[in-house]
């Protein structure tokens, strides 16, 4: 992570015990000469020293990547990273450099090595989507990492110990032993759970395999956990570094827009697998409603039915949403979608009782993380639906709420709230939020989820 944001192992070992029969034994018959003096097993280096071995060899080749305040000369955030070439070439997050990336008049860019040499930084490329930058040093011919080769095939074992370095919290360069533990399986993007400490500061530097190969990047940790840490795989790092070479310098004046085209572009594929994977009807009562069946949705569940004093209306509430988004600034993250579905029943309201609380309860609700510099106001548009007698479906009042990007033309973040209004006891809620989404993928995703809502089977 970005510096602004925000066991030790026992082993036992049992010894077997020789009886007073077998001792004797051995007593009348010696053994040969040769059995009284076996070889010693040779023991494996120790995890220690195979992380110093790896961090010294490693050192020359690791950076402190610098963002700064241009007017005060002062650093604004600070992050890792790490050479890939004598090019002068050096990996890191794009997150890193993502305040450079969208004010270049206003910051600037710097390394620290550990040998204590700094100079200035050019941004040559990024990938938002996988969380990555390619910089150029101002020298070269400098020592540099290579590529795992199995990293890039995806053929690491799991279980494997890698080593992550970077400079955590500011206080030096450092090295973590953890464990690979295979791709996480609930990402639309490619993340591998690594088990070691990733710190704030260590975003973008190299994680290794025991030869010094680079298996992954650093990107990100689970807060609340204990050595649950992300790493971005090699293969992405290794396609940027293919692209800066061989296409045309990022100018300063183009990184914003070109964090516009790479969101759009991938928003346009997201939607597509969203809708390749299809949905999904779950039931709440009389109801059914749509959830997403890609596996990279995670869903919960909660009920206010156990709460005291006892609720006069239940509410029983599923939501389920990505686990996948976009840094694109420190004020602006995209790139969630979020089905959501709340069971509301009357225990003892009558029919006016339960409408006042089952309005209190659809409020469609304003988009999170409104900020003037990034999105225009939202606005909203309401109309009823469905028809219980003629297709099956019950009445639904559906809101429809959307808000512009101000710096990227086209994208939006649009909530859908649909409420049915069939009974006087009983109502279902519904909502769909996405995030970064293009019009017409929100159009498509909102006709599809209202005409999911139907009576469950």
């Amino acid at each position: 992570m970005v510096q602004r944001r925000c066991r030790q192992l026992l082993w036992c070992i049992a010894l077997a015990l020789c009886g007073h029969a077998a001792a004797a034994e051995e007593a009348a018959s010696p053994p040969p000469a040769a059995a009284l003096t076996p070889a010693a097993p040779v023991a494996p280096p120790s995890l220690s020293s195979t992380a110093e071995r790896v961090y010294e060899a490693a050192r020359p080749s690791l950076l402190q990547i610098r963002t700064l305040l241009e007017a005060a000369g002062r650093q604004s955030s600070l992050g890792s990273g790490f050479l890939v070439n004598g090019e002068g070439m050096a990996i890191t997050n794009y997150h890193v450099v993502s305040q450079y990336a969208f004010e270049p008049s206003t910051y600037r860019l710097e390394y620290a090595a550990p040998d204590g040499s700094r100079g200035a930084l050019k941004l040559l490329a990024f990938d938002i989507a996988n969380d990555l930058a390619v910089v150029q040093l101002d020298k070269r011919d400098q020592p540099f990492f290579q590529f795992d080769t199995r990293a890039l095939q995806g053929t690491l074992p799991k279980g494997e110990r890698l080593y992550s370095m970077g400079n955590p919290l500011d206080l030096g360069f450092t090295i973590v032993e953890g464990t690979y533990n295979g791709l996480v399986e609930r990402s639309y993007n490619d993340r591998i759970h690594f088990s070691g400490a990733i710190n704030a500061g260590m975003s973008g530097g190299p994680t290794v395999s025991a030869d010094g190969r680079i298996a992954g990047i650093n990107v990100a940790k689970q807060l609340g956990s204990d050595l649950v840490s992300f790493l971005v795989p090699a293969r992405f790092a290794a396609v940027l570094i293919e692209r800066a070479q061989s296409g045309k310098p990022l100018s300063p004046a183009d990184s914003r827009a070109e964090v516009g085209r790479q969101l759009s572009a991938w928003q346009a594929k997201f939607y597509q697998a969203i809708a390749e994977q299809g949905l999904r009807g779950a039931s709440f009562g009389p109801y059914q409603a749509p959830e997403s069946a890609a596996r990279w949705f995670t869903c919960w569940a909660r009920t206010n039915a156990n709460q005291v004093p006892k609720p006069r209306a239940t509410v029983n509430m599923t939501n389920c949403n990505t686990d996948t988004w976009l840094f694109i600034a420190d004020d602006l993250n995209t790139g969630v979608v979020r089905f959501s579905h709340s069971y509301v029943r009357s225990v003892d309201l009558n029919q006016f009782q339960f409408a006042t609380f089952l309005s209190q309860q659809s409020q469609p609700g304003s988009l999170e993380g409104w900020s003037p510099k990034r999105y225009t106001r939202q606005r909203c548009h309401e109309s009823f639906m469905g028809d219980s007698t003629l297709t099956g479906r019950p009445l639904v009042r559906a809101v429809w709420c959307a808000r512009a990007y101000r710096e990227f033309a086209g994208l939006y973040d649009v909530s859908v709230t649909a409420v049915t209004e069939d009974r006087g006891s009983e109502a279902l809620v519904s909502r769909l939020s996405m995030q970064g989404v293009a019009y017409e993928n929100a159009v498509q995703l909102t006709k599809r989820f209202l005409g999911a809502v139907r009576w469950a089977k």
